[in-house]
């Protein structure tokens, strides 16, 4: 009886155990147990989950992360953008297209001077990410515009790192509001595309924390985003994906990022470093990686603690997305409603530059030539990871027709069948022409002198088009060619002569020179590469039915080589010649500029005159600003300005306000952007107020001898302007005493 009792009693024991054992090896992920999962897991199972994955779940997808079914540890989805989700269109074995909406890039959003318009835009954009079965969209973009030829610039916002922060903090919690992610890059100091693998950008640490580094700042600490992707270049010597200071002191510890950091797709060889640093997934995942990591765990290089780090931000990361939490997309998003948010944020984003004797807004009725290539293939996005699979981008012919005006027909024809042609010669030849240099058509002059009395305005279509992996030229590019400048002479002359005006819209994906040629034409809009529908808004524009109100996020110098930083930039493949990793701004660039970026540099050089200004635009009525009022607050200043249409029709109205710091200490710009805001709709006579508050920190400099932000005590300007340029009010107020932030030193080369 007793060794009957005892044997089932051990009996129950191991059916105890076995029970206990059975359950811990079927421990399932859920949002409160990340530790026990983590604890569970083996050591392949932790590095595997640290490098990406292949897969198919959304083709077209740029990326996954591995699963791990055992631990209930789902795959998950990461796809391009920031213009729209970049998946494919068509899958074999459907009858179903998976079409984007390709909405306005980044710089036209920018131009709109507002969040709430970019935060309504990325909530249809997450829309899209969540419908179609991705958990990260790989957006924003957002480096600064150090320089005009980077070919990634319409992806980003602008050369101002406030307005970048703002624009991206507010596409962050758009997209995020679906309950998807987003991936802040490049971090950091990725402003070239030349050689853009290996450049080893050298930048001060002031300019780093005052420049390139306060977008993100702004965009982790307003936007919160899941993830941030480390660059593929070096910064000080070190490659940024294996930079503990970047990625860990000063992302997470000076800033507070909780999310993941990933690597920007492609295998370097310091794999172990990067996960030591902070990088917790390497995109876009190969197995050399895995042994790498594996290799450094068995041998100690890297810690289980530093280990089981990197896998713990991963499982918190995963609990947050829709393949974890079972979601059920319909790949069917509402890509009409989708389309009207495209068409509307290009509508208030779109940059009157040139007005001269109200031209624009037209009547409506008149016959339209219009001219350019681009008329017909029009740029509504960048190339490379920034496009977007769209069903159609619409161009300028048919939406000129669409708004009621009446088009040339011979010129609509031959421009159609230029084009047709070109395409044609394209395939034959199996590789697309570079449409950044898509030959423009020639027209005789005595062709346009016929165009000019048959037809009541001239409408030219300026194109240029760039995308991931290559910087643009200033020949032919940043430069009008020879038949641009050519074809605008004989336009100008033959409709002046007429007493006719010409309209110049500049479909460009970034900035070119204006000053040469502008004289030369009565009107410019600017509407960027503005998406799928932005032709429409052009169009709207031209009528009067929109009334433009953006303003430019970055200057127009009149000369390339009056930029600084055009000094130490590849505008040329001359200067890719020598011996590799000793080239001079291919293989290293020296920032010597510093913080002189821009409208900085501008402004601080008065001899030197710009095209057209930082924070420009024009509109179809006028604008008072009233007396402003600032005070100070116990954490900084509270400013309050109110604006006033004057003009006779309805308009929005940038303010844009900037501050100058007292003189003495650090030598600091002559002003900057501390604050911006936009009103609603004014009707003539009607006014708004608008009211601004930045804190003491914001109002910093960085000084590099005691790695500190300081504001100075003393009296400071404050200056409210349409531009840079262009102040309308002023104000000062006094800072009682200095304050300064300690931060860690820690972005040199070591």
């Amino acid at each position: 009886m007793k060794r009957d009792f005892i044997a089932l009693l051990c009996l129950s024991c191991g059916l105890l155990v076995a029970t206990s054992s059975f359950a811990q090896k079927n421990i399932t992920l859920r949002e409160d147990n990340i530790d026990d999962v983590l604890k569970d897991m083996t050591v392949e199972e932790k590095v595997t989950l640290l490098v990406g994955a292949s897969g198919d779940l959304v083709p077209g997808a740029a990326g996954y992360t591995h699963a791990i079914p055992r631990l209930g540890i789902p795959m998950t989805v990461l796809a391009d953008g920031p213009a729209g989700l970049r998946i494919q269109p068509k899958r074999e074995g459907s009858d179903q297209t998976f079409y984007c909406t390709g909405f306005p890039t980044s710089t036209l959003l920018a131009s709109s001077w507002d969040q709430e318009l970019v935060e309504t835009v990325t909530t249809a954009m997450g829309n899209e990410v969540l419908e179609y079965g991705v958990d990260v969209l790989l957006a924003p973009g957002m480096n600064l515009h150090r320089n005009p030829l980077c070919g990634r610039n319409f992806e980003y916002y602008s050369e101002d790192p406030l307005l970048s922060g703002k624009m991206a903090a507010a596409y962050i919690r758009g997209v995020q509001s679906n309950g998807v992610g987003t991936s802040a890059k490049h971090y950091a100091a990725n402003n070239q595309e030349t050689n853009r693998l290996e450049n080893d950008a050298r930048v001060s640490n002031r300019a780093l924390r005052e420049l390139y580094l306060k977008n993100f700042e702004i965009a982790v600490k307003e936007g919160k985003p899941w993830t941030v992707m480390s660059s593929y270049n070096k910064l000080n010597g070190d490659y940024t994906q294996q930079k503990h200071g970047l990625l860990t002191t000063v992302l997470r510890d000076e800033w507070g990022f909780d999310g993941i950091v990933m690597t920007d797709w492609g295998v370097k060889e310091g794999t172990v470093k990067a996960a030591k640093a902070g990088n917790d997934l390497m995109e876009s995942g190969r197995q050399v990686e895995i042994d790498r990591l594996l290799a450094a765990v068995n041998s100690g290089e890297i810690t289980q603690e530093e280990l089981d780090r990197n896998v713990r931000r991963m499982l918190q990361y995963i609990v947050k997305t829709p393949h974890f939490k079972g979601y059920k997309h319909s790949n069917k998003p509402d890509l009409k409603a989708h389309a009207q948010v495209a068409r509307k944020a290009a509508e208030e984003s779109i940059i009157l530059l040139r007005n001269e004797y109200n031209t624009l807004p037209l009547k409506g009725n008149e016959k339209v030539a219009l001219y350019g290539i681009t008329s017909v293939d029009f740029v509504g996005i960048g190339t490379g990871s920034g496009e977007v699979n769209t069903e159609h981008i619409a161009n300028m012919q048919e939406a000129m027709t669409a708004a009621g005006f009446t088009l040339d027909e011979n010129l609509v024809e031959y421009y159609r069948s230029c084009y047709a042609t070109q395409t044609a010669t394209e395939k034959m030849e199996g590789s697309a022409i570079d449409k950044r240099h898509r030959p423009e058509p020639t027209l005789s002059a005595k062709a346009i002198e016929r165009q000019a009395k048959d037809n009541d305005v001239a409408v030219v279509v300026i194109g240029r088009i760039a995308g991931e992996g290559a910087d643009r030229t200033v020949k032919d590019d940043f430069e009008l060619t020879a038949i641009e400048r050519e074809l605008l002479q004989n336009i100008s002359m033959s409709y002046h002569k007429e007493l006719k005006q010409v309209v110049v819209v500049l479909n460009i994906v970034g900035v070119i020179e204006t000053a040469s040629w502008k004289h030369m034409v009565d009107a410019i809009v600017l509407p960027w590469a503005p998406g799928q529908e932005g032709a429409h808004a052009v169009a709207d524009i031209l009528k009067g039915k929109v009334n433009p109100s953006g303003k430019l996020p970055m200057t127009f110098p009149i000369n390339y080589m009056d930029i600084l930083t055009s000094y130490t930039f590849p505008y040329n493949w001359e200067m890719t010649k020598g011996k590799k990793g000793e080239r001079k701004n291919v293989d290293y660039t020296q920032y010597y500029e510093g913080i002189d970026v821009g409208y900085r540099h501008f402004q601080s050089d008065p001899d030197v005159e710009v095209s057209y200004p930082f924070g420009y635009g024009l509109s179809y009525t006028t604008f008072a600003y009233g007396k402003p009022s600032v005070k100070a607050t116990a954490d900084g200043i509270k400013a309050t300005v109110t604006v006033t249409n004057t003009g006779k029709v309805a308009g929005r109205e940038v303010v844009e306000m900037y501050v100058s710091a007292p003189a003495g200490g650090l030598v600091k710009p002559v002003r900057e952007l501390k604050a911006f805001g936009k009103t609603k709709l004014l009707a003539p006579g009607a006014s708004e107020t608008l009211t601004f508050e930045v804190s003491a920190y914001e109002l910093a400099s960085f000084n590099e001898k005691s790695s500190a932000w300081e504001t100075a005590s003393g009296k400071y300007e404050v200056l409210f302007g349409a531009s840079v340029a262009d102040i309308r009010a002023t104000a000062t107020f006094k800072m009682s005493k200095e304050q300064a932030w300690k931060v860690h030193d820690v972005l040199g080369k070591k």
